[in-house]
């Protein structure tokens, strides 16, 4: 079942002779439960790209449509609430919030829409992710790698459509890396998440199920690896 599709999608900056063309007619679609790899060279286009499919930012033309909503159509507030209930995004920055236990960094897409906790399902992230024993704790008191882990949970307690990650490995040494990768793997394959994650690093995108390759604004290769 297709999950996400790019139809033309561009993203054009500034005007004139400042023009700046980010993304040039993008065609994209993804299936549910696949693990995608976005590469490129640094300004080729990728975090634009991701960024958009996020409802972050708008396209300039195209459509972007997710779970069969077009998000290029809605305004600011109406992505905001589509973002926090349908995609989950997980940066290089773990962007936790510091005076707030792990447990609650965790629920905080639920929490804004008062929504009730699946207690069964919370426990299986937690435990995939291996920080049920650190929910109490604040998040300068654990590792980076835990601290990811965290970031992880919370972007998956909504069950998203789309987890959305960029760089979730750059601020992480070798053996963090490894498992932060290992977890979206388990994510993806214990969970049937979706995942589409931009990286520069050739060995983390060949974990993945599909590479696709950004260059100059353009998709120039998407290869499906098994």
């Amino acid at each position: 079942m297709e999950i996400l599709k790019c139809d033309g999608v561009k993203k054009v900056y500034g005007c004139g002779d400042n023009q700046v063309t980010a993304l040039d007619k993008i065609d994209l679609s993804v299936e549910k439960g696949e693990f995608v790899a976005i590469v490129g060279a640094s300004g080729s286009g990728k975090s634009t790209l991701l960024h958009i499919l996020g409802s972050v930012d708008k396209p300039t033309e195209g459509k972007v449509i997710v779970g069969g909503v077009d998000i290029s159509l809605m305004n600011a507030t109406q992505a905001a609430i589509f973002r926090r209930r349908n995609v989950g995004l997980v940066y290089q920055f773990y962007n936790l919030i510091p005076t707030l236990t792990i447990q609650k960094n965790i629920l905080m897409p639920l929490l804004l829409d008062k929504k009730k906790v699946n207690q069964e399902y919370f426990e299986q992230v937690v435990n995939s992710l291996g920080i049920s024993d650190k929910l109490n704790f604040l998040p300068n008191q654990l590792s980076g790698g835990q601290q990811q882990r965290a970031a992880i949970a919370r972007a998956l307690i909504y069950r998203p459509a789309l987890l959305l990650a960029d760089e979730p490995t750059g601020n992480l040494d070798q053996k963090n890396s490894k498992e932060i990768i290992d977890m979206l793997k388990l994510s993806n394959r214990n969970l049937n998440q979706t995942i589409l994650m931009i990286t520069h690093d050739e060995k983390i995108a060949l974990e993945a199920d599909r590479i696709v390759t950004i260059e100059d604004g353009r998709i120039i290769s998407d290869q499906k690896r098994r």
